[in-house]
């Protein structure tokens, strides 16, 4: 909240970022996924440097048991077990939900799909406006996978691409990580969990690729039927297959959930995480009613055969698990421009940062509109659900040509978002916020409202608070809430 004076409190403190050099901050980052879900809390501390908060440290204070994700009889989550379970974990925490300053809720996998998945979303975003809440289709699931089993930091450190394969209970995501980058992905219908069955051994569940899977192995197997070792072995080394093929950028057509892998470098390490590395490592022997024990010893007998070495990810079946920390505080330059100004305050929205090249003399709008597309497509955030920031760095002259190209280019990327009436927000790292923003309005005629501001450093995976503009200044706070991955401590390493 933003008091009288201008600053930034927190809500349930009262404290003042900008008067301390320090801050602790309570996270607590949720994954609610097809097959399990899981907590993670962290304490999150803040130091000043210069006019921003950077983390300096991060510390896990509870990892909550794996909960096998409770469907009902509809096939649909049940909110009611997963609520008892969360707030167990809370006790066991020693946590109130109340001490929490900021907070991740992901929903991924099939639970994305399930008919109350938004509705489970917006009773956490609801707690006092604490927790970004977000539902990770297959291309964000993917990238926050490569992050946080430590698959993009591996890259780095070893020099060469590394290939993420996360396998959870209903689709596998495979990134190929460059230099820290992830530089090209897919992701295949292949899970554990997409035949379920009991402990007496008789299949309780069976998803439609499961179906589909069942199909083409002239199996006739229904909810009810009992299912043997040879069938569980049959099915999961025909995923294995299907993940295999797809590590090598073969096109599964409908299998693929997306574009296939296309590289030229074959690469040095292989990763596995999700839920079904628990098994693919040996860390996990039991089981939870699918076929994650099959799925495992397939893949790791598959992928030894290939010659690549395995290595052992950060993170594993917590690999998505994620705190969410308001990451640093900033005040926006003077040259900005909001209209209308009650467009603001804005709370949550999303951040892409595409790859915007304004080197030259001359802008392609061609070019910006492409890649504003592409980050849009990158976070699973094309559709009109939901406002974002454009965050990109200013190079160049402002000649009205290049602003011209850079405007419309921009505007072009964001239509689905414009045609729903969502306000153009552009986040700037350079002296130009104003000058954007008036021109989209006088040159370009945009209708919809604009909030262009500048002198903001923001990447991919944030999301941000912008304020109210602060009547002494003529600038705004902006509250940036980054999603941060096990592996960002260290990167260095």
């Amino acid at each position: 909240m933003t008091g009288d004076s201008g600053r930034i409190f927190f809500s349930n403190t009262g404290r003042s970022l900008i008067e301390e050099d320090v801050i602790e901050l309570s996270s607590v980052g949720v994954d609610i996924g097809s097959s399990t879900s899981h907590l993670l809390f962290s304490t999150i501390v803040l130091e000043r440097l210069d006019s921003r908060y950077v983390v300096a440290e991060r510390i896990v204070r509870h990892q909550s048991d794996i909960l096998i994700t409770p469907y009902t009889a509809e096939n649909t989550i049940d909110a009611d077990r997963l609520g008892n379970f969360i707030a167990a974990e809370y006790e066991k925490a020693g946590i109130s939900p109340d001490e929490i300053d900021t907070g991740a809720l992901i929903l991924t996998g099939v639970a994305v799909r399930r008919e109350n998945a938004r509705a489970i979303g917006e009773l956490f975003a609801a707690e006092a406006g604490k927790f970004v809440a977000v539902s990770a289709g297959d291309g964000l699931e993917t990238l926050m996978a490569a992050h946080g089993s430590g698959a993009l930091a591996l890259s780095i450190r070893n020099g060469h691409p590394v290939l993420n394969i996360d396998v959870g209970g209903g689709t596998t995501k495979i990134a190929l990580c460059v230099d820290g980058e992830v530089a090209t992905m897919t992701a295949v219908e292949a899970g554990a969990r997409l035949v379920v069955v009991d402990g007496g051994g008789r299949i309780e569940r069976i998803e439609p690729t499961g179906r589909a899977y069942l199909d083409e192995l002239g199996l006739t197997l229904n909810v009810g039927d009992g299912i043997t070792d040879d069938q569980r072995d049959e099915l999961a080394n025909a995923m294995a297959d299907q993940v295999c093929r797809a590590m090598r950028g073969e096109d599964l057509g409908a299998r693929l959930r997306l574009p296939p892998l296309s590289y030229a470098e074959a690469p040095g390490d292989v990763i596995v995480s999700g839920g079904v590395s628990e098994y693919f490592y040996g860390r996990e022997a039991a089981g939870f009613g699918d076929l994650g024990r099959e799925l495992g010893a397939a893949l790791r007998s598959k992928i030894e055969a290939m010659n690549i070495a395995i290595t052992e990810p950060l993170q594993g079946i917590r690999a998505t698990v994620v705190g969410a920390s308001q990451y640093t505080v900033q005040v926006s330059g003077s040259t900005i421009y909001m209209d209308p100004p009650e467009t603001l305050p804005l709370t949550n929205i999303a951040v892409i940062a595409p790859e915007l090249d304004l080197s030259g003399e001359e802008i392609d709008k061609a070019v910006i509109e492409d890649g504003v597309k592409q980050a849009l497509i990158r976070l699973d955030l094309n559709t009109e659900d939901q406002p974002v920031a454009i965050a990109f760095p200013w190079a160049g002259t402002a000649s009205f040509a290049r602003l011209q190209a850079l405007c419309q280019g921009l505007i072009a990327g964001v239509q689905v978002k414009l045609d729903a009436e969502h306000p153009l927000i552009l986040v700037i790292d350079g002296d130009i916020g104003g000058l954007l923003g008036i021109h989209c309005r006088e040159e370009e005629k945009l209708a919809t409202p604009i909030v262009s501001i500048d002198g903001i450093q923001l990447r991919e995976f944030d999301f941000i608070d912008i304020g109210e503009v602060l009547r002494s200044t003529g600038a705004v706070p902006v509250v940036i809430k980054s999603l941060l991955f096990p592996e960002e401590n260290s990167l260095a390493a």
